[in-house]
């Protein structure tokens, strides 16, 4: 039996307000043609379908398309999708009932049984083989939140530590969802698992990876995957990768770069063979990109040096919707008010999009001035005050009078009697 696993294709998604429809839909194109090629008999899509909780009609669109085009091409194929953080469960099972009967299972949430407990049972997902018989089992969980998991009691005489149960209770759940399927399966059965989570150890884009838990320890340990199970699909970080360097417990990653830190991810979907219960091999199928990311310079640069490389910049003549994107880093000393129409100059007539122009300042403090004020001394402080400190703290000098006078007009009641804004 043979499986592609992929994740994170955050369908919708804009590039500082730059929309990506087209670069998304290239990727699905390429996935479609993908699974015919390498004659794939199910699809696991691991969360993180759509960018935000309230996609566009025309992302959605996107997506019901590609799942129609997919069972139309592989009459056989099965397709099981999960939610990730990003979307919106209901939304995402919505079309539940409809999708599942042209072979695709879609868990959004958590639901419970008619005694109240978990109901493990619409985890579970059978999955055939050409023969049309049952090969493997998929433990299909979503993106948990606290409420979608077991409680764990804690050790007597201790205090509850919310996180920690958080994280002790989504373990808990994998578990029992893993022996569900071991109590389901027959002799040469694989159980596989998906999941939208962060683990141990793993590498996240600091630009455009959403903390899933705020204020607490958020990684799960790999012990939580029973050592019977064939492979673990994962989403959530968008920089493929190994979990706890176990072949078998994958990120896919995103299938496109998501943030200018993402520059350098080798963007892929993963190719599962089984042979009986276990995983025979692991293939990744590099994605091809269909819009470049440039940062330019390749390291933060004075003003003089940034622009000068601009205007070297020669690239080929390419339709609008296919142009680079671009990145501009610029070594500051101070202020500097004309930065981007300098820049928009640099680039003028060039088949480049400018995405953003990121400032880096080199940071001087001032003697006696603390780095950090207590929220009591902050409190005391007038606003003009602090505008002076944190200007003496960013540029290592007095703030000049006209940001001092700037500031003060900004400061002035409005015709409410409220602060302009």
């Amino acid at each position: 039996m043979r499986l592609l696993h992929t994740s994170d294709w955050h369908l919708g998604q804009t590039l500082h307000n730059f929309d990506r429809t087209w670069e998304h839909q290239r990727f699905l194109d390429w996935l479609l043609d993908t699974l015919v090629a390498e004659d794939i008999d199910a699809l696991l899509i691991a969360g993180d379908i759509f960018d935000n909780a309230n996609p566009s009609a025309a992302s959605q669109r996107q997506l019901y398309h590609f799942l129609q085009q997919a069972r139309a091409r592989l009459p056989r194929l099965d397709i099981v999708v999960i939610a990730g953080n990003h979307d919106s469960p209901g939304r995402l099972e919505a079309p539940g009932p409809l999708l599942s009967a042209h072979g695709t299972r879609v868990v959004g949430h958590m639901a419970k049984n008619a005694d109240g407990e978990l109901d493990l049972e619409r985890l579970l997902v059978p999955l055939t083989g050409r023969d049309g018989e049952v090969e493997a089992w998929c433990v299909a969980i979503p993106f948990l939140r606290p409420g979608d998991v077991p409680r764990v009691a804690a050790p007597e005489g201790e205090a509850v530590d919310p996180y920690a149960a958080y994280m002790q209770g989504i373990a808990l759940l994998y578990r029992q969802a893993y022996a569900l399927a071991e109590a389901r399966r027959t002799p040469g059965q694989a159980i596989l698992a998906m999941g939208h989570c962060h683990m141990v150890g793993g590498d996240s884009s600091p630009d455009s990876e959403r903390r899933i838990v705020i204020g607490g320890t958020e990684a799960l340990p790999a012990s939580m995957f029973d050592p019977g199970l064939a492979y673990a699909a994962l989403g959530h970080l968008h920089l493929a990768q190994r979990v706890g360097k176990q072949e078998h417990l994958r990120y896919s990653g995103s299938p496109l770069p998501l943030s200018f830190s993402e520059v350098h991810y080798q963007h892929q979907v993963l190719r599962i063979d089984l042979d009986g219960a276990a995983a025979r091999a692991i293939t990744p199928l590099p994605v091809p990109r269909a819009v470049e990311l440039l940062r330019i310079p390749a390291a933060p640069a004075p003003l003089k040096e940034a622009i000068a490389a601009l205007v070297e910049l020669d690239l080929p003549e390419r339709p609008a919707h296919e142009q680079p994107y671009l990145e501009v880093r610029v070594l500051l000393d101070g202020p500097e008010p004309g930065l981007r129409a300098q820049v928009e100059a640099a680039l003028q007539g060039k088949p480049v999009r400018l995405a953003k122009i990121e400032p880096t300042r080199r940071v001087g403090t001032a003697p006696g001035i603390e780095a950090a004020l207590t929220l009591d001394q902050l409190a005391a402080l007038q606003p003009d005050e602090i505008f002076r400190r944190l200007w003496q703290q960013r540029f290592g000098d007095d703030a000049p009078d006209d940001q001092l006078a700037a500031f003060a007009e900004l400061m002035m009641p409005g015709e409410a009697g409220e602060v302009r804004r």
